[in-house]
């Protein structure tokens, strides 16, 4: 990638900082139950530029509206890294086409909450301050382990929240005009 090809992923990555901001902010301030849409800008840009710009996009994000909004999002930059990561390197192999963009938010359906149920727990008790804690709550309350009920909402709206926002991202590059993305890996 040559600096100019560089300077347009950064900037990319800027914006696709702000997406994951407002889409996270607006889906939140609207209570929509099992999505959240705060990682489209980190899958967009893995998805058009690789998993690194994708992991710095991911990263950022958390650590830039930790620092504005809630600091409780900090350590769930590893989830966006991993995002990041994860959708770089499957757009790297294959076309990020319908197909691949379902199969893609299956596989972090599962990858998110195996990374965020951990730092939940272990750094929050279980409680994040999302929808996610009303069936933390009652599952918890009904016996599960911590872990168990802090997993189980996790995985369920991610199934919802990653698909949507891989299906989303690629729905956005096929409109895309083809000069803004060719020769961005």
């Amino acid at each position: 990638m040559n600096q100019r090809n560089r300077t347009y992923a950064l900037i990319f990555s800027a914006l696709a900082i702000a997406v994951n901001i407002v889409l996270g902010t607006v889906v939140d301030m609207l209570s929509i139950p099992l999505l959240f849409l705060d990682t489209v800008g980190t899958i967009f840009t893995a998805a058009v530029f690789g998993p690194w710009y994708g992991a710095l996009a991911g990263g950022l994000t958390n650590l830039l509206q930790g620092v504005i909004t809630n600091p409780k999002v900090i350590p769930f930059a590893l989830v966006n890294i991993a995002i990041g990561i994860t959708v770089g390197f499957i757009a790297k192999k294959w076309k990020f086409n319908f197909v691949t963009a379902a199969i893609t938010g299956i596989i972090l359906a599962v990858v998110a909450p195996l990374i965020g149920t951990p730092i939940a727990t272990y750094v929050y008790g279980g409680i994040t301050g999302d929808f996610n804690d009303v069936l933390f709550t009652w599952l918890a309350q009904s016996g599960q382990k911590i872990f168990t009920a802090a997993f189980i909402p996790r995985i369920t709206s991610n199934f919802v929240d990653k698909i949507a926002s891989c299906l989303i991202v690629s729905l956005l590059i096929q409109r895309l005009p083809k000069r803004y993305i060719e020769g961005a890996k």
